[in-house]
């Protein structure tokens, strides 16, 4: 019997439970919440989860593969409270949008058993969050990261990525601090700055009026900062000198577009825009 256990059944987790309901992937899927948090018993009572708890047990010993699906600040307390119960052939691995710091604290926890662990991050994020927000094709064609160590078995990273490649991702590796850098750009940084773009509104005194106004284009730039506060919170402090950096380097970016404007810099503000555009028309062909 292959059993599967999932920390944090919401948006990441419960699509997983959907589609491996859908493949029967698995014998047994057990969904893991926190007390106080989304009540799992919608998912048992509808057969997507076999069986749902709020603690950790020694039934978690025969998992198969464990899936850390919660913000990343609580990864840490559950490795440690998984240690004791962990089968040496169980596979575990995380979907956090930060890595490092996650592979650090898998090495000092799990100690002997942290072979065991892969590091994983399903690019297939939504603004929406929770277990009713999942959906069995999240991962279609999505790009999937794999941070493997030097430690890790290569039979078990060959299934981590057959399993992730069953839910229809598209599986890559890299090292967990190239991996912090590059999303810190692409990913952590835009969110932040969808963040403070509504933050800018919520401060000013016609602030109704604004959104009233606000047509598609403050629709789409606005749209990830209707993400998880919780999530977003950690992934900031999680991956803090990325993110600092990138931040600092913005911040330049501003700086310029506003020497541009305020010394009437045409031609330089005009040189500039153009090389925006070209690179993202460039990266996103319209039909």
């Amino acid at each position: 019997m292959k059993n599967l256990y999932i920390f944090g059944v919401g948006l990441i987790g419960g699509s997983i439970a959907l589609k491996v309901r859908e493949l029967f992937s698995f014998d047994k899927i057990v969904g893991i919440g926190r007390v106080g948090g989304n009540s799992l018993e919608a998912l048992v009572d509808s057969g997507i989860l076999d069986y749902s708890s709020t603690k950790v047990d020694q039934n978690i010993s025969q998992a198969d593969l464990i899936i850390i699906a919660t913000p990343v600040s609580q990864t840490k307390d559950i490795l440690q409270e998984i240690k004791p119960h962990l089968n040496k052939n169980t596979i575990v691995t995380d979907v956090g949008s930060t890595k490092q710091n996650i592979v650090n604290d898998a090495k000092i926890i799990l100690e002997d058993k942290f072979s065991q662990f892969i590091g994983s991050h399903p690019i297939a994020g939504s603004e929406k969050h929770g277990p009713l927000a999942a959906k069995k094709d999240l991962f279609d064609e999505k790009n999937i990261i794999l941070t493997p160590t030097t430690e890790n078995e290569s039979e078990n990273i060959e299934a981590l990525t057959n399993f992730w490649e069953s839910l229809g991702g598209i599986v890559s590796k890299m090292k967990a601090d190239e991996h912090d850098q590059i999303f810190s750009t692409i990913s952590h940084l835009p969110h932040l700055l969808a963040f403070g773009l509504v933050n800018l509104i919520n401060n000013k005194a016609n602030k109704k009026t604004l959104l009233n106004y606000a047509a598609s284009g403050f629709r789409d730039f606005s749209r990830i900062a209707a993400s998880s506060p919780d999530v977003w919170r950690d992934i900031s402090t999680q991956n803090q000198k990325s993110i600092i950096k990138d931040l600092k380097l913005f911040q330049k970016e501003i700086t310029k577009i506003t020497n541009f404007i305020e010394t009437k810099d045409i031609r330089a503000l005009e040189e500039y825009l153009k090389l925006a555009s070209k690179t993202r028309k460039n990266w996103v062909k319209e039909d």
